[in-house]
């Protein structure tokens, strides 16, 4: 696969899983380490002042508040690695973030129910996040 050829396939794989990256292999190498050093630590600001706001909540909420936090956190940091390097096995990581933060922020907000509510949430929590890590490995974008 010729360079062009790669560069429009990150593209339209990075289309087709939604993701709000344009970056492709070519862009990606010309981050160098003070620009990657210096969005990382952008990363690393946002997440702390998230974490900052969860701790004026109590309860549920601010547990609700740390899991969103944390796993935009995640999504954040798995995003910079991909600009960084365009790979589409980053690209998968990216996705396979999102689920991860969306399963977990579910299944902390599962936790201010009772009861078969309770159980139905969790349950269609872990089905959602199958189904998005199924969506994901069937998109084919590792090699």
């Amino acid at each position: 696969m010729n360079a062009t050829t790669r560069a429009l396939f990150l593209c339209v794989s990075a289309t087709a899983l939604g993701l709000p990256l344009a970056a492709t292999a070519q862009t990606a190498a010309t981050m160098t380490r003070d620009q990657y050093q210096s969005a990382k630590d952008a990363v690393d600001a946002r997440y702390k002042a998230a974490k900052q706001k969860c701790d004026a909540m109590s309860g549920n909420p601010h547990e609700v508040c740390e899991e969103e936090a944390q796993g935009q956190h995640n999504i954040d940091k798995a995003e910079l690695d991909y600009k960084r390097s365009g790979k589409p096995e980053d690209a998968r990581k990216v996705q396979e973030a999102r689920a991860e933060a969306t399963y977990e922020v579910a299944k902390e907000r599962c936790d201010d129910k009772t009861g078969n509510t309770k159980d139905v949430c969790v349950a269609d929590a872990k089905a959602a996040h199958a189904k998005a890590l199924a969506d994901i490995k069937s998109t084919g974008t590792t090699h």
